[in-house]
């Protein structure tokens, strides 16, 4: 446990501050859901084609991803708040602008703007959180509020899109972060204090350039897998966004004033808590990916019933969070991550279990306890990460840790995605599926999805035998990623018990 003597306390002013920057957080982790629910109706209305449908879902999370780098260097050098508002205006502006597109492709331009305005929070709040909570103790709880922000609005996210469609036209899920942002506009400069780099030099635009396109082609080239399987062109995307990556990485070793600081890199726990936070993401987001699959269309539940018992596990996640800042009281961070981590493993354990279409007490069983498991892995991860990076460098190495979440999740999505589509089709392969037309037998054996769009249109006999064999098909592919991801974390485990023997955090100088 760090030695907290001497540290500076914050006071009610800071605190009265991070529940101001947790609003932003709430909003934009809501923007990355509540637009899936959008969907059919902006289809109705704007009628785009299907690769401009899948740039308006899609286009938000990359440009994030893709910016989150520069935006946390350029807080460093411009200053965190000064960013956080400009990010706040543009994003107020932008949702605007989208709730009221009248074309596909201007609905698309500022979802665009909505994400090179979302990529400027995270880093900018949590280096602001850095900043104001110098004692460690208070930076973790700090840290805990932070993370249950986006948590709370992953949750409700579904939940206030659905109502707000249910009563308004589909613009009115951009229109609810407006008033947010304003009142962080209004009481974000007396709330919030002023931090740069005294010693930042000026921003290296070819590194910017470099950055943003090297996580956009891995990115999109993850996507691509996780959508439509292993192909030629999500594979050179990757390779390309790799080959960018080690030419930006070449780069910031010849500045005076680079993107990145390598030697944020040398302090171990920076690095031990970077590869942690990278996994657990990796099975975190697939796990919640099919989780909702299976709620849907193995047991059968609407959208609106399989938001809610989705409910469960992201308090978990929530009650998780919140306790990190009291276990580490007690026992070591790098002892609190390695059970933390342990339990999550518990969590997948009962995952492998599920079965079939009555396995919901099993399934919400399962995705609690991994969700108590990984949140404070999450929020301890985050705290070792900011806090090993000296104060003038948290805006990068918030920066750093966000687009680790981001890769890892959209590599776990990809991987254990590819995972599921070919155990669920080497399951189908082979079964004998009377009633079904020849010209569907492709579509049945391809997604659960696929299989229960086609047995709607067939009598009951033949319906009901499609859906069993194929829900018991998914439920199989449902295990096998579970076990997998149970094995990654199982092997995280071991990693953190040997990266984190010693947990103090030492800023790199």
């Amino acid at each position: 446990m760090s030695d907290t003597a001497g540290t500076p306390r914050a006071t009610r002013r800071e605190w009265i501050g991070l529940a101001v920057i947790a609003l932003p957080c709430l909003l934009y982790s809501m923007d990355l859901t509540v637009m899936n629910l959008a969907v059919p109706h902006i289809s109705a209305d704007l009628k785009p084609t299907g690769a401009q449908l899948l740039w308006m879902v899609d286009i938000y999370g990359f440009m994030i991803a893709g910016s989150l780098i520069t935006m946390g260097t350029l807080g460093d050098r411009i200053g965190r708040r000064r960013l956080l508002l400009m990010g706040a205006a543009a994003f107020g502006i932008a949702s605007v602008l989208a709730a009221f597109s009248t074309t596909a492709g201007m609905l698309i331009a500022t979802r665009a703007l909505l994400g090179l305005a979302g990529a400027t929070l995270a880093p900018s709040t949590l280096s602001l959180i850095r900043n104001m909570f110098p004692n460690p103790e208070q930076r973790t709880v700090a840290i805990g509020v932070w993370i249950t922000s986006y948590s709370t609005g992953g949750a409700i996210g579904p939940l206030v899109g659905g109502l707000l469609l249910e009563h308004f036209w589909w613009g009115s899920v951009f229109l609810v972060s407006v008033p947010v942002m304003v009142l962080l506009l209004v009481l974000g400069p007396a709330l919030l204090p002023e931090y740069r780099d005294a010693d930042a030099g000026s921003l290296d635009l070819p590194s910017a350039v470099q950055s943003l396109a090297a996580v956009l082609a891995v990115i999109y080239g993850l996507k691509r897998i996780a959508e439509d399987g292993v192909g030629w062109l999500p594979a050179v995307c990757i390779l390309a966004g790799l080959a960018i990556g080690a030419a930006f990485l070449r780069r910031q070793r010849t500045l005076t004033s680079p993107l990145i600081d390598l030697a944020l890199f040398r302090a171990p726990a920076f690095s031990a808590a970077l590869v942690i936070n990278t996994l657990s993401f990796f099975g975190a987001f697939g796990a919640f990916l099919f989780i909702a699959q299976y709620l849907q269309l193995v047991i059968g539940l609407s959208p609106l019933r399989a938001g809610l018992w989705s409910v469960p596990s992201a308090l978990g996640f929530i009650a998780g969070s919140m306790l990190a800042p009291l276990i580490v009281r007690h026992i070591s961070s790098g002892l609190a991550v390695v059970a933390a981590l342990a339990l999550s493993v518990v969590g997948f354990g009962v995952l492998t279990q599920v079965g079939g279409a009555s396995g919901l007490a099993i399934l919400v069983t399962g995705s609690v306890i991994f969700s108590l498991g990984l949140a404070p892995v999450v929020t301890l991860g985050t705290d070792l990460i900011v806090g090993s990076a000296p104060p003038g460098r948290a805006g990068a190495a918030a920066a750093i840790s966000e687009t680790s979440s981001e890769f890892g999740g959209a590599l776990g999505i990809a991987v254990l995605g590819s995972v599921v589509t070919a155990v669920y089709s080497h399951a189908m392969a082979d079964t004998v599926l009377s009633g079904v037309p020849p010209a569907a037998m492709q579509t049945v054996r391809s997604t659960l999805g696929g299989a229960v769009a086609v047995a709607a249109e067939l009598p009951g006999t033949s319906a009901a035998a499609l859906l069993d064999t194929s829900r018991d098909a998914f439920a199989q592919a449902f295990q096998v990623t579970a076990t997998i991801s149970a094995a990654l974390l199982l092997a995280t485990t071991i990693l953190a018990a040997v990266m984190l023997r010693q947990t103090r955090t030492s800023a790199v100088g």
